[in-house]
Order: structure tokens, then sequence, then C-alpha cells
């Protein structure tokens, strides 16, 4: 384990006010957005989609690195250029999705947890080779009647330490990802207390699992009321609950937090997020970044709609929205960025 390469790496991904772009949709997620688009599932379709994100014009002036899925790495432009290298030219770091998703926990109805660790030590080697420095690990924490139970958060958070051990071996930056997800009626205190236990666990276990924590990413969820709760908070209230759960449950040791969107709507996240830089910025230990999904990709996608035609318009969407996000980690975001798009 290169113990300084790490920290190096860890630091270039939040470093520079800039983010981390996460393209990691497994291809079902991915067919699932196409096809409420009326966009076609298929590997090319995938494969052109992909092609537009990374051939952005000056996407690297806001976007650190790039979460790619399995098929993705492996990808080409139409003219045989491997994503890898048109990514690498653009500045941006390699990033890979190595969890093999989460399944049904036996025992704990309503809850799940991730799966993917046999033969992990092997795919980080791989994907090492291919090119990539960091990778992501995501654990899902549903909030309900009676959950999470303790069982669930212990195994998610136990599965995403030794996932962290073995990436550190590697010579991958793990970005360590515990989502308790917005799903549900429960309020913005209850997401604080179990974001804050989740939290707790998992860096009890990653000290049991002796992970450096200046080599490693945090991507938690924000303190967020869940969907259908009936008050939903202002975004002042979401920085201050967002920010004080991480003060309680977060070593200062850790370089970046890099936030995750979870189904917000884009200007929202960049709204909270700027919130948090100008509330709090100047007295954290910690950087607080962005590693969005949808709330970077969602608008650029409905203006592609899987039409050649649409391709160049579609790019200015996408690095409009990443701007937005990097004006955000300045505390420089407001609404009116948004008005006029491109």
């Amino acid at each position: 384990m290169n113990t300084p390469e790490l920290i190096e790496t860890a630091k270039a991904m939040v470093g520079c006010d800039k983010g981390l772009l996460a393209m990691d949709e497994s291809n079902p997620t991915c067919n699932k957005r196409f096809a409420s688009l009326g966009i076609p599932q298929t590997a090319e379709a995938r494969r052109a989609w992909r092609e537009l994100i990374v051939t952005t014009p000056g996407l690297g002036e806001s976007i650190s690195g790039a979460i790619l899925y399995d098929e993705t790495i492996r990808q080409q432009k139409k003219d045989g250029t491997p994503f890898v290298k048109v990514i690498s030219d653009a500045g941006i770091i390699l990033g890979i999705k190595v969890d093999m998703g989460a399944k049904d926990m036996a025992g704990h109805p309503g809850e799940r947890v991730t799966e993917g660790l046999d033969g992990l030590r092997d795919r980080l080697k791989e994907y090492f080779q291919m090119g990539a420095r960091f990778a992501k690990w995501r654990a899902v924490i549903t909030v309900g009647d009676g959950i999470p139970s303790r069982g669930c958060i212990e195994a998610n958070a136990h599965a995403l330490a030794r996932y962290a051990a073995l990436c550190q071996e590697a010579g991958l930056v793990p970005i360590v990802e515990p989502e308790v997800l917005m799903d549900g009626d429960h309020t913005l205190e209850r997401c604080g207390e179990v974001t804050e236990e989740v939290l707790r666990m998992v860096f009890s276990q990653l000290y049991a699992q002796r992970v450096t924590l200046e080599g490693m990413i945090l991507k938690p969820n924000m303190v967020l009321p869940g969907m259908s709760c009936p008050v939903q908070a202002a975004v002042d209230q979401v920085a201050d609950a967002t920010v004080a759960c991480l003060l309680r449950a977060v070593p200062a040791a850790v370089p970046g937090v890099a936030f995750l969107s979870g189904g917000q709507a884009p200007e929202l996240a960049s709204a909270r997020l700027n919130a948090m830089n100008v509330r709090f910025k100047s007295g954290l230990p910690w950087a607080l970044a962005f590693s969005f999904a949808r709330a970077i990709e969602q608008p650029a996608l409905e203006t592609w709609q899987g039409k050649e035609a649409n391709v160049l318009l579609a790019q200015q969407v996408l690095n409009h929205r990443a701007r937005c996000d990097r004006a955000a980690r300045r505390g420089e975001y407001n609404a009116a960025m948004d008005i006029e798009v491109v």
C-alpha cells in the first residue's frame, strides 16, 4: 500500500473546488432512465450516452474524478479511442464502482445489505491496471417503522470497511458511501439521528479494519426529511442539520465529504451544497464537495433524447450543471445561474 500516493489522490479528488461525476449507473438503472424518455435500451445507446458525457468540452474544469461502471470502463468512442484515455486526457481521475448492489437482508424484512466482497481483491487489481485510481461502494439504509436495525447498519458498515481496506491495499482510494434513503415520511430530525448513527458505526468499522482515513473520501447523504414528509425543510435548515451531524460523526482526518444527490432536484442539490459552504466552509476540517449523478446528468439526458442532433446542446447543459456545482463549492451559486442554462 502506497499511503502517500493514496493521500495525494484523495486530496486531488476534492481539491480546486471541483467534485465527482457519478456516471456509474448499472445497465438496468441506465436502461430504466432511457425507457422513461423513449431512448432505446441497447449497449450502443449506453455507449453513445457515455461518449457524450466524457467528450463534453471543459468538463475537467469542474469535475476532478469520474466514477465508471464495469461496462463503461471497457468502452470506446465511436472512433475507437478508449473512454479511459479520453477521461485521463481531460485531467479527470478515473474511478470505478465495485459493489454488486444491495440485496434483501436475511432476517431483516425491508432492509438490504450490499454484496460484492467475494473476488473483490482480484477485480481491484484489474481496475488499477486499467487506470482506475479510486473506487466506490454504496450501502443503502432505509428509514421506516422499526428500521433501520442495528444489525443492518453494522452489516453494511462492516462491508464498507472491508471494501475500503482492500481498495487501499490495491492502491485505490475508497469512496465510502453509506446512503440513508430519502424514501419515506420521516422528519429532518429523524434523518439526522439515523445518519449520525450510521456514520458512527461506519467509522468504528473503518478503524477496526485499519483503513487510513486520510486516503479515503466519504460520500454520505445530506440530512433531509423523507420525500413524503409533510414538512419539507428550508435550504439553510438542511445545511445546518447536515453539518451538525457531520461534525459529530466524521473525523477531521478525512480529507473530503462528497455528497450524493440521492434524487434531489439538480437546482436544490446545488443550493443546499452552496448554503453549507457559505455558512460553514471556513470552519470545517474537511472539504464539502459533490459526487452527483442524476443532479448533473438528468437535464442533459432529457435534452439528448438519444438523438445525435442534440449532442452539442446536451453537452452544454451537462457542463452548465457541473459549473453550478463547482460554484456551490465556492459558496457562489445562486438561482439566477439557472435562468439562462446555456
